[in-house]
């Protein structure tokens, strides 16, 4: 298999669409239509399903894809690795925590993307698991996870050290324990996220049980549902100082064990050498400090 007809056929999983691959890739559309088919010719297999204009990737296609990500990657790495002396450039694909975006990154991003223009920056935001699991398949260089992190096939570092507040509406009655919400709605982040785990394991510890737990995808979302009274919810005490809600939603504080936590930059071992990667978590460094 040619690295060149890996990356259209990586391309085109992402986007779904041969017109949007082609567009990403600067290729004409009938190049990579016909390329794609070359590569499922010589492999014997259906990479994608053909529905209207949208392609659906196939169980044999997201086999493919994940050794082409390794391919790809592996591929990258011996051309940095050949060139030590070489500026930070390709793409570089980030993934966070979405609170940890918002209250941690946006300066960090601009000051990088400063400094190294040659570096295409594609981040993505979702939970922790969600992100540890992208690291690991090599859909993600690296990423910002709530800690501690155990595997051994991943290396990490502390970033940032967080402090975790129970926020609910302006007006709610002082909160020391988990009894003080007995009836209430938690809102959070779907299954996955550490920061939840933390919220239902105080719940846990004072043998109460939420109503119900509503998942939300952004925190802007859970942050305007806490300040309507629907519920209550944990954040870092720093996104919410940032946003200066303190007319909106009150914050208690909660026991060290569940309010205290790291924010841990992680990527794979086995990826020795990657120019960018570096340079990110040096501009991490020196924010942080």
């Amino acid at each position: 298999m040619e690295l060149s007809a890996l990356r259209i056929f990586k391309a085109v999983a992402e986007e779904g669409s041969v017109t949007l691959a082609a567009s990403r890739l600067n290729r004409v559309q009938s190049n990579v239509s016909a390329r794609l088919t070359q590569l499922e010719e010589s492999l014997g297999v259906t990479l994608f399903h053909r529905a209207s204009r949208k392609l659906q990737i196939t169980s044999e296609g997201e086999r493919l894809l994940a050794y082409a990500d390794r391919l790809l990657q592996l591929a990258d790495e011996a051309q940095a690795a050949l060139r030590p002396d070489q500026q930070p450039a390709g793409q570089l694909r980030i993934g966070s925590m979405e609170t940890t975006a918002a209250a941690r990154l946006p300066q960090v991003l601009a000051a990088f993307n400063s400094m190294y223009p040659a570096v295409d920056l594609v981040l993505d935001t979702a939970p922790t698991d969600h992100l540890i699991d992208g690291v690991l398949k090599h859909r993600l260089d690296l990423a910002l996870v709530a800690g501690p992190i155990e595997h051994p096939e991943l290396a990490q570092r502390v970033v940032f050290k967080e402090e975790l507040v129970l926020i609910t509406n302006h007006v709610h009655p002082p909160v020391s324990s988990p009894r003080d919400l007995e009836r209430r709605t938690l809102l959070a982040f779907r299954s996955g996220c550490t920061y939840r785990r933390r919220l239902e394991s105080w719940f846990a510890e004072g043998d109460v049980a939420p109503a119900r737990v509503s998942e939300f995808g952004s925190y802007e979302a859970i942050l305007g549902c806490v300040a309507a009274g629907m519920g209550v919810a944990m954040m870092p005490r720093e996104l919410v100082e940032q946003r200066k809600l303190a007319k909106t939603v009150r914050q208690h504080a909660l026991p060290p064990h569940i309010a205290n936590v790291e924010t841990m930059l992680v990527w794979r071992k086995d990826v020795l050498h990657h120019p960018a990667r570096t340079a990110f978590a040096e501009s991490l460094g020196a924010a942080a400090n």
